[in-house]
């Protein structure tokens, strides 16, 4: 599982910061999450593919989470870009984003197809063989949504000399690796656990930003192996997180320790501040595994 942060600010970009948007890969598939202003340079940037993006989501309508949209959106179509693309977000964005391409007559040569969320509800809005998306449903001043990214549980890894040794054909072979036993021409039957053994245990992720602070999402992202969550603010500001509905660090850090999360990555802070290491200070005191979102930095799990 990779994550590369396009960009981790809140706000208004400046010329050294930009607005909350991610790259999310896994099990193959890769996964664009918000989408603020300068992201397709910030994609450029990266080196990361348009070609390989084909599912955006948008976790409310507030500027610095989705005005680079329209961009991405217009910039595909001038790429000659046949593929689908699949956006999840808010219902009212496939009537913006549609209003623009049509008073613009810029309208796509490839298949847009929009996910309005509205539900309060936790919510699958994509799953296929590998991976499943579910919604989080967060508390900003708009209808907001955090995202859990799943991986589903593996095939079992083939024991290649065990199998050899029972003499089994390489026609069993996905049968064995989906977890069926065998039985041999003799008769003998063949546990599957004496030739596989377990999976890689799956991954997951959770994404949530915009939000004041919720411990009602507790349940929803309980052992993920790695949370992002929104630290716009210190608690020496903390009057303000909560009239902005936003949060501070100790307070996403202390959701990360009740929620028993692996690792916490600490993002969408507020430009007032000279350094955002002193994010990370506020948070350790609560919760130890703590990471910074950077601007172009990217992390392996």
């Amino acid at each position: 599982m990779n994550l590369t942060i396009l960009g981790c600010y809140a706000a208004t970009p400046r010329t050294f910061t930009n607005p909350t948007s991610q790259v999310l890969e896994i099990r193959n598939r890769l996964f664009l999450i918000d989408c603020g202003e300068g992201t397709q340079v910030q994609l450029r940037k990266n080196k990361i593919r348009f070609s390989k993006i084909n599912h955006i989501f948008i976790s409310h309508l507030h500027g610095d989470h989705f005005f680079g949209l329209i961009g991405l959106i217009s910039t595909f179509a001038l790429l000659n870009r046949v593929t689908d693309l699949n956006i999840y977000g808010p219902k009212g964005i496939k009537e913006i984003i549609q209003l623009q391409l049509k008073l613009s007559n810029s309208w796509t040569s490839y298949g847009l197809f929009f996910h309005e969320l509205e539900s309060k509800e936790t919510r699958i809005v994509f799953e296929d063989e590998k991976v499943m998306v579910k919604t989080i449903p967060l508390k900003h001043r708009v209808y907001t949504n955090g995202f859990l990214f799943q991986e589903k549980i593996r095939e079992r890894k083939l024991n290649i000399e065990a199998v050899e040794k029972y003499g089994i054909e390489k026609c069993y072979y996905q049968n064995i690796k989906n977890g069926k036993d065998i039985i041999l021409e003799s008769g003998e039957l063949i546990e599957n656990h004496l030739i596989t053994s377990d999976p890689v245990l799956p991954m997951s992720y959770a994404f949530c930003s915009d939000t004041a602070y919720n411990e009602s999402i507790i349940p929803m992202i309980n052992n993920v192996d790695v949370l992002y969550h929104e630290a716009t603010f210190l608690d020496s500001e903390a009057k303000l997180a909560q009239k902005t509905m936003h949060s501070t660090a100790k307070q996403a850090a202390t959701i990360a320790f009740k929620a028993n999360v692996k690792k916490l990555i600490l993002g969408h802070y507020s430009t007032r501040y000279e350094s955002i290491e002193i994010f990370r200070t506020e948070a350790e005191v609560i919760f130890q595994n703590v990471l910074l979102a950077e601007d172009g930095k990217s992390f392996e799990f």
